[in-house]
């Protein structure tokens, strides 16, 4: 790559808060866009196998918004993925979301779409930045659940609910390899619905780092994430002040008794980006 720093929120320009919505509810798809910023219309985990069918007629019928809703569809080695292929193909969404991506040829039949890639297994997670050059994909996300239970384990997270070492350095991954080739990077889930404060503590960890949203699975975790994605007043003054400063400087300067330079800019560009994104008082 070049010199370039690629700018991943051209890449994906939805969230922050992203809502799954079960693929057999498609009733529920326009509760879930009053409340968040984009739907997730799940056909693989949520539906049971005996219902895929039915959730693939119903979403056909439903015809989603292709503005603001993702398709999530079955993982490319399964047979249910060419069957909801075959049914997005009958509808307006342009946006799909594939499980358990691990093989980039095996993503081949999503060309003319906007592929999100969910690397939840250890091999999707490795393969990352493989999955990432690929042109129709145009964000990473990543599942901490799948992973673990990809590699024989039985849960993602300590007893006070912090991640483990492997679903840390998986996230990790997933984000580097997104960023390295200007894509955007979601979250994964905070399946601890009541954990706010848990859920809040990794939205702002996620944002600082780079993450453009977060995957949700309860409108009660909205508007905690947009308050996480949303700046703070102070330091998005501080980020006007500092562009504005650079509009007379030349190179590196100082501002406040602190050096700023390149990547100084390229962060306050960031946080006033997000404060027109995401304005603070309108989070819920």
């Amino acid at each position: 790559m070049s010199g370039r720093h690629p700018d991943p929120t051209r890449a994906f320009d939805m969230g922050p808060a992203l809502l799954f919505v079960p693929g057999d509810r498609p009733e529920r798809l326009s509760k879930a866009l009053e409340r968040a910023d984009a739907a997730i219309l799940d056909l693989e985990d949520a539906v049971a196998p005996e219902a895929k069918e039915s959730a693939r007629a119903a979403m056909i019928a439903a015809d989603p918004d292709p503005a603001r809703v993702i398709v999530r569809v079955n993982g490319p080695e399964t047979a249910d993925f060419a069957r909801d292929l075959d049914a997005l193909a009958q509808t307006r969404v342009r946006r799909v979301m594939a499980a358990k991506a691990e093989d980039p040829e095996a993503l081949a039949p999503l060309e003319g779409y906007d592929v999100i890639a969910l690397c939840e297994t250890a091999r999707g997670v490795l393969f990352a930045p493989r999955i990432a050059a690929l042109p129709q994909v145009v964000a990473l996300m990543w599942g901490a659940e799948d992973l673990v239970a990809s590699l024989g384990g039985t849960s993602s997270r300590h007893d006070d609910g912090s991640y483990r070492d492997i679903a840390r350095a998986s996230r990790a991954r997933v984000l580097l390899a997104a960023g390295a080739f200007g894509k955007s990077a979601i979250d994964a889930v905070h399946v601890d619905i009541a954990d706010l404060d848990g859920l809040s503590n990794e939205a702002r960890d996620a944002v600082a780092s780079g993450f453009t949203a977060t995957a949700c699975i309860h409108p009660g975790q909205v508007a905690t994430i947009r308050g996480a994605y949303a700046p703070p007043p102070e330091q998005v003054a501080w980020a006007r002040g500092v562009l504005a400063a650079a509009e007379g400087a030349r190179g590196v300067f100082r501002h406040e008794g602190r050096m700023i330079d390149e990547p100084i800019l390229r962060h306050a560009r960031s946080l006033v980006a997000r404060a027109r994104e995401v304005p603070r008082g309108a989070e819920g």
